[in-house]
């Protein structure tokens, strides 16, 4: 099957999904829609032009980098680059998106801005082929490792249901911001990869999510230390064959960014996106229970912008 054809069947899997909408989350014909009565965005989405000009798009509308770093505080971003694949594959979270995040920090005046993530791949090989470690670099930031136990320090969760404690990793519990940067992909056994999922690289055990409900620790693992924002990746998202993929075949074309502070309203959103019934995503729901956020993209302040 040629990739134009799958995209066409990918955009065809979610009921109510189609290109123009996207699973209902751009039903207006305007460029930019303002957030629900006029209050502050928690979500905004954005879609057209390149990455770094859609989240530079998302940014404003959230009051800019400024809102969320301060001279002199330390960042920590903290990607998907989990496998060795290269930008094209869709695997990781997009180099430009992660060098320009850490261009902006430092422009913002942050005193750090490190960059990790516990690579199920070769760490070394992961960073450097994803492009991401290269971006980091030569944007002023600096990539860490998440390879090694040393790495990582005992820490309480007492609210969470069933992961009341983890190893994770001290760059998590040291900085001042947070900044979560996932890509948006299928994932065979929690059905999606966006901004929750994303926390599994927190921590040194993942073996622990798999046995002991994989949805309800990916729920749990949002309390280790909230994002202080979340920017998704939504670009090309993997359909099938998550999380790792096998060819540019897998992915389809939604041009699109996800960003804000409510961590549970942008997975409903990308599960949208998906072709996927939020649903289906067990975790979204549990969070939402759990007071983490909200699902009901009705009841969310969203921005919506579409570039030319």
């Amino acid at each position: 099957m040629k990739r134009r054809d799958f995209i066409k069947l990918g955009f065809g899997v979610g009921a109510a999904f189609s290109l123009d909408t996207l699973g209902g989350l751009f039903p207006a014909a305007s460029a930019e829609e303002p957030a629900a009565g006029d209050r502050k965005p928690s979500l905004v989405a954005v879609r057209g032009g390149d990455r770094v000009a859609m989240l530079d798009a998302a940014l404003a509308a959230l009051g800019g980098i400024g809102a969320f770093v301060k001279p002199g505080q330390s960042v920590v971003i903290k990607p998907n680059c989990g496998w060795d694949k290269t930008p094209e594959m869709g695997a990781n979270t997009h180099p430009s998106l992660v060098g320009h995040m850490v261009k902006l920090c430092k422009d913002a005046g942050a005193s750090e801005v490190v960059v990790f993530d516990h690579t199920c791949d070769n760490w070394q090989r992961s960073y450097r082929n994803s492009g991401i470690q290269e971006a980091v670099e030569s944007n002023g930031g600096k990539m860490l490792s998440a390879a090694d136990e040393s790495m990582y320090r005992d820490h309480e969760n007492p609210s969470a249901r069933n992961l009341k404690k983890a190893k994770v990793h001290t760059a998590i519990l040291d900085s001042d911001v947070f900044i979560n940067m996932p890509v948006l992909k299928h994932h065979s056994g929690a059905r999606m990869t966006a901004c929750m999922k994303n926390a599994m690289g927190l921590v040194w055990d993942r073996g622990f999510f798999h046995s002991h409900d994989l949805h309800q620790c990916i729920a749990d693992a949002v309390l280790l230390r909230k994002p202080d924002l979340n920017v998704l990746d939504a670009f090309t998202p993997m359909q099938r064959n998550g999380p790792k993929g096998k060819d540019e075949n897998d992915l389809i074309a939604t041009h699109s960014l996800l960003a804000g502070t409510d961590i549970v309203a942008i997975d409903a959103a990308a599960a949208r996106m998906l072709g996927t019934d939020e649903g289906s995503v067990r975790h979204i729901d549990l969070a939402a229970e759990m007071g983490l956020g909200e699902k009901d993209l009705s009841k969310v302040a969203i921005r919506r912008i579409t570039l030319a």
